[in-house]
């Protein structure tokens, strides 16, 4: 369960002129960033050109030497933005900060490598109007400004041949298991679930996972999809992956729950692997 203690609200929490102050605000995007300045200025210019506005922006500095807040600094005449900064923590537990101190009904958790097309959030309010649910999930595309190399990523990663179906490339499937970079969840069940656990690798896997075995509704939206930069060469791309499968946080059997399969943790990333070098 997380819990974290009552802090002050964000540095900066801002209405942008005309905009009424919603009192059941529909949704609160959540996001955690370390040391990606960069990343977080691009995704918050997406944000800046979605035409449904009932939302807040929640930007958790994890740790992070090379901070955004002077870039979140910029937004605050254009959207409802808080930025926060804490110590080191790991993403899942970073999201859980933010998700403490949201107001939206649901939290949208996003990377920080994300970009959003104009008629994301149209997309998703529109689906939860049509058939709502409790935990949702979108695909991930590539960008025709992506590098080769970031496109050659992407395929990687979405295939049919590789992880297409957990992403959301396969809309057959009899369960859809939504992952962190593009994902969404009623606030309550968030609450009820406890949140992310303490892993750094696959607690996306596992939160999803625990959606389903707490009885909770989860499906597609296949139009809800965002554009995921991921690193932008092979050595960035593995290097995350190992410097995260070689933290404390993640070889320690106390960091893993009971209730965590390991094949299941390796799942993600195994296909992909496979797909570079075949």
């Amino acid at each position: 369960m997380y819990i974290c203690p009552t802090l002050p609200k964000g540095k900066y929490f801002f209405t942008p002129p005309g905009e009424k102050r919603f009192e059941n605000m529909r949704f609160s995007i959540i996001v955690p960033v370390y040391n990606r300045p960069n990343e977080c200025d691009e995704l918050l210019d997406s944000l800046t050109r979605q035409s449904f506005t009932d939302f807040e922006v929640l930007i958790v500095e994890d740790g992070s030497s090379v901070p955004c807040e002077t870039v979140v600094a910029r937004y605050t005449d254009r959207l409802r933005v808080r930025y926060f900064s804490k110590p080191n923590s790991g993403p899942g537990q970073t999201r859980n900060y933010g998700a403490e101190r949201a107001e939206g009904d649901y939290l949208l958790i996003l990377d920080s490598d994300v970009l959003l097309p104009e008629g994301y959030l149209v997309a998703v309010d529109a689906e939860l109007l049509a058939a709502p649910c409790d935990a949702f999930g979108g695909p991930d595309r590539a960008h025709s400004s992506f590098t080769p190399m970031q496109k050659a990523i992407n395929y990687a990663m979405t295939s049919f041949f590789t992880t297409g179906g957990i992403r959301g490339q396969k809309k057959g499937m009899d369960k859809f298991y939504p992952r962190s970079f593009n994902m969404g969840v009623r606030r309550e069940v968030y609450q009820a679930l406890g949140g992310f656990s303490n892993m750094r690798f696959g607690e996306d896997i596992d939160f999803s996972t625990r959606i389903f075995k707490g009885g909770y509704h989860c499906r597609l939206f296949p139009e809800a999809w965002v554009y995921h930069k991921r690193r932008t060469d092979l050595r960035k791309f593995f290097s995350s992956k190992s410097t995260t499968a070689a933290s404390p946080a993640f070889t320690s059997r106390a960091a893993i729950p009971a209730r965590t399969n390991w094949c299941t943790c390796f799942l993600p990333f195994s296909p992909s692997v496979w797909s570079f070098f075949c």
